[in-house]
């Protein structure tokens, strides 16, 4: 089953999030400069999401792993 664009769309934002909270705190740790911190985490938001999309769709194009639902057995 594919997913639909809006899906890891979706996937991509929650985890941006998550991974731009720990890139503001790592970098606020090793700075001490809130500005810098969140001046590092504005920007690896942006180009990691859009990473992460174009990972995602690829993936979503590979059969590797995948079963077909009728070939699924119990």
């Amino acid at each position: 089953m594919a997913e639909k664009h809006y899906r890891s769309m979706l996937k991509a934002v929650s985890w941006r999030i998550t991974g731009t909270i720990d890139t503001i705190l790592i970098s606020w740790l090793i700075t001490r400069k809130i500005t810098m911190a969140m001046s590092i985490g504005g920007i690896e938001v942006v180009t990691k999401m859009t990473l992460y999309y174009i990972h995602e769709r690829l993936w979503n194009r590979s059969r590797l792993g995948r079963v077909k639902e009728d070939d699924y057995q119990i």
